[in-house]
């Protein structure tokens, strides 16, 4: 299957150039050729496939063009080699649990499979010395050094804002070495994401560097994330509910939303999806309004969502053709405060004694105003608690126990760089590499 720009001023590339690039020439993102749904026979057996079944169902739609239909098996099963599970938490609202992985976050699964894939390619083809650039604002960091800690041929520089990432996610990235370069940038993740893809469309450092993204820019990260929505209603099926289904979705960067938006194209059985924002929602106010303003970040208790000019919006529009009305047929916005995403979390453990991150309370509150009678709400719980432990303790007076590889990463030792925001030093520092 070929890919092509939203900006539609770049040629069509195969699956290998779009992850190879991550971002396009002329600025784009990449984006499937072709979105297939699945059979009907995959949904009348949803209930009964495991979650190693769903996932190679829709990997194959993607991927199967490009890879060997037994090494993507090996790519899915490896990928998800451990459990996400479907918790019910009140009478009618189900959290889908992403955090069982290596660093305790949803987003292990697109880094995981991205570092196959594109070990894959440079295998196949014999090559090497290949730079990831990602920018983080909290656990895309984490999961991508993780995930390509140690793969041969392939060199990782981490972007993230100093002061503004929980020092639990900060140690998942900045401690490991080898492969693994963590830059502190002084600014805001947008200032990160700018200078990578700055970078992406610098002659220059392109003709010195291969270069790719690890982000949810890059299409090889973002579309093994809509495997887990499958997933989730599989799990619903097997427990006999039939009800319609919203699903809530903590977003920031928008690459979660997209790869549900992405798997309802595919025919995923869903009502409806709600983005559930911070103080940072320029989509919602475009949900709200049809006018995008991008605006800058603004620091909050929920940072990994901390972004005032979310890339993968330009997917989501590229999804609806910029139709307004019919992006807002499937999709409804919400926003929370500091004080209220606390208070959720509170109200949460207090309820259900369900401990809720403060990513996730922004689905769960979502959901709490919204859901409608009849329907089953799912909203992803992306991260571990224990990952926020300080912001956990104060709001409810109770710490979130703390799973032995987090603990493991905490006496590690920090070894980040200091970067600037100006694009210009950014730019030496990868030309010297």
């Amino acid at each position: 299957m070929n890919y092509y720009s939203t900006n539609r001023r770049a040629p069509e590339v195969s699956l290998r150039e779009a992850v190879m690039q991550g971002l396009a020439p002329d600025g784009g993102l990449y984006m499937p050729q072709e979105i297939r749904p699945l059979p009907d026979v995959f949904y009348e057996s949803l209930d009964g496939l495991t979650l190693a079944d769903v996932a190679y169902a829709a990997a194959i739609r993607f991927f199967g063009d490009d890879v060997p239909a037994d090494i993507l098996r090996d790519m899915v099963e490896d990928t998800l080699s451990f459990p996400i599970p479907l918790v019910q938490v009140d009478e009618r609202i189900f959290a889908l649990e992403l955090f069982h992985g290596p660093t305790l976050a949803f987003k292990d699964v697109g880094a995981r499979f991205m570092a196959r894939l594109l070990s894959y390619f440079i295998k196949k083809e014999g090559k090497g010395n290949v730079h990831v650039l990602v920018a983080t604002s909290g656990d895309t960091g984490s999961a991508v050094a993780n995930g390509f800690l140690g793969v041969p041929g392939i060199e990782v520089v981490v972007l993230y804002p100093k002061g503004k990432v929980s020092p639990t996610q900060e140690m998942q990235f900045t401690t490991l070495g080898r492969n693994i370069t963590a830059l502190e940038v002084d600014g805001a993740f947008d200032d990160c994401q700018r200078l990578v893809k700055s970078a992406f469309v610098d002659p220059a450092v392109n003709g010195h560097l291969c270069l790719t993204s690890a982000n949810s820019i890059n299409i090889a990260r973002l579309l093994p994330q809509s495997f887990y929505y499958f997933h989730a209603v599989a799990q619903l099926r097997a427990q006999g509910i039939t009800a319609p289904v919203v699903m809530s979705v903590p977003s920031g960067n928008f690459g979660n939303l997209t790869a549900g938006l992405i798997a309802h194209r595919m025919g995923l059985p869903v009502a409806r999806f709600l983005a559930a924002n911070n103080e940072n929602h320029p989509v919602f106010d475009y949900l709200r309004t049809g006018v995008y303003v991008p605006h800058p970040s603004i620091a909050t208790l929920a940072n990994a969502m901390d972004v005032g000019d979310p890339s993968n919006f330009a997917r989501m529009l590229d999804l609806y053709g910029g139709n307004h009305h019919a992006m807002t047929h499937d999709i409804q916005g919400d926003w929370f405060t500091n004080e209220m995403i606390a208070d959720l979390i509170n109200h949460t453990f207090r309820t259900t004694g369900y401990f809720v991150d403060p990513h996730g309370a922004c689905a769960y509150g979502a959901l709490l105003r919204h859901l409608r009678p009849g329907e089953v709400g799912i909203f992803l719980e992306t991260a571990h608690p224990a990952k926020f432990g300080e912001t956990m303790r104060r709001v409810t007076g109770v710490d979130a126990p703390v799973p032995q590889r987090l603990a493991e990463f905490m006496r590690g030792t920090k070894q980040s760089l200091p970067m600037s925001r100006d694009y210009d030093d950014f730019r030496q520092y990868l030309l010297q590499r």
